[in-house]
């Protein structure tokens, strides 16, 4: 959950998303030779951030746990996975939004890509050390494959096509949690799974876009005209993609559906009432950088949110109940 809040912090102040204008370029224009200005200006701000945001993550995550020993910890299938495909996102995203920033500067177009690859990994990077430190969490190569697995969907289509065919995406929709009461194994006073949610995923709906893992789904976008023969038929809109995705849900611990409470309770959650389970989706999508535009502000923007799935009608597959179809879902 970590990860994906000091992503968010990211990118709020990334230098893909800001920086100094420099000679009669417009700010929001691309350099088409290299302009040395606007690159160091990104690379302070860059470093700048780098910084404040290693401060920020481990006074809010870390500074409460006493600190280690490098060590590992295996993390394979907590949150149902959710956490993994969350740090191929994020390390895809971050990949992709440095490399605008590189080539705003005018940067050359496969250096900007081998320098998004290093940041992307840089970042990502970071976090693992400072887990492998703290005895909450641990070092985990899980964590690695699935953070180089995000850079390389990003350098592979870059190198390969050069363009994102293929775009990785988050949506949340909060769950309603009831106030259905849990009983401690141990004895003591009840707390309700709204509570119990709101502990670990927030109370507000901020928090929880990243941090609730039974709310969120994480998606490959895929645009077919790409794909298809001299861009394939007239009648299909260049934005208009096709996207898979992956959600779960009952999740409300690591592994399994028992935590500790603040005085030692034990509080066990009937695994009948409610299992976990995985969902599975297909849905349609829009690839904002691909909607056509001479407005630079507004192309600005559509490229900034372009990591967040459009809402559409859905096919959900779910190991709970089988198929349903969602009218609409986000």
């Amino acid at each position: 959950m970590q990860k994906l809040a000091a992503f968010l912090l990211l990118l709020l102040s990334h230098p893909a998303l800001s920086g100094q204008d420099s000679g009669r370029l417009h700010f929001l224009e691309p350099a088409d030779t290299f302009n040395a200005a606007r690159f160091w200006a990104c690379a302070g701000a860059g470093a700048a951030i780098y910084g404040g945001a290693s401060v920020y993550l481990y006074e809010a995550w870390y500074k409460g746990y006493e600190l280690t020993g490098f060590h590992t910890f295996d993390d394979m299938g907590e949150w149902e996975d959710m956490d993994k495909l969350g740090h191929t996102f994020t390390a895809y995203t971050i990949c992709n939004l440095s490399f605008r920033g590189a080539r705003w500067t005018g940067l050359e177009r496969r250096r900007s890509m081998w320098l998004a690859a290093g940041i992307g990994t840089l970042l990502q990077g970071t976090i693992e050390v400072m887990d492998a430190h703290s005895e909450k969490w641990g070092f985990s190569w899980y964590d690695i494959g699935f953070n180089t697995l995000g850079v390389g969907i990003f350098a592979g289509q870059e190198l390969a096509w050069k363009e994102q065919r293929l775009l990785m995406k988050v949506s949340n929709s909060r769950p309603g949690y009831p106030d259905f009461p849990v009983y401690p194994a141990n004895g003591g006073e009840p707390m309700s799974l709204r509570q119990r949610a709101e502990d670990l995923y927030g109370s507000t709906y901020g928090e929880a876009f990243i941090k609730d893992y039974n709310g969120q789904a994480i998606w490959l976008s895929v645009n077919p005209k790409s794909f298809l023969p001299g861009g394939g038929p007239r009648w299909l809109p260049p934005w208009l993609n096709l996207a898979l995705g992956y959600g779960a849900g009952n999740m409300f611990g690591g592994f399994d559906n028992q935590w500790e409470g603040p005085n030692g309770e034990l509080y066990v959650l009937d695994e009948g009432a409610f299992p976990r389970y995985r969902q599975f989706y297909l849905s349609l999508d829009v690839d904002l950088s691909r909607i056509p535009t001479q407005k630079r502000g507004l192309r600005f923007l559509l490229n900034a949110l372009n990591w967040v799935k459009i809402p559409a009608p859905a096919l959900e597959v779910n190991t709970l109940n089988g198929m349903k179809f969602r009218a609409l879902y986000w």
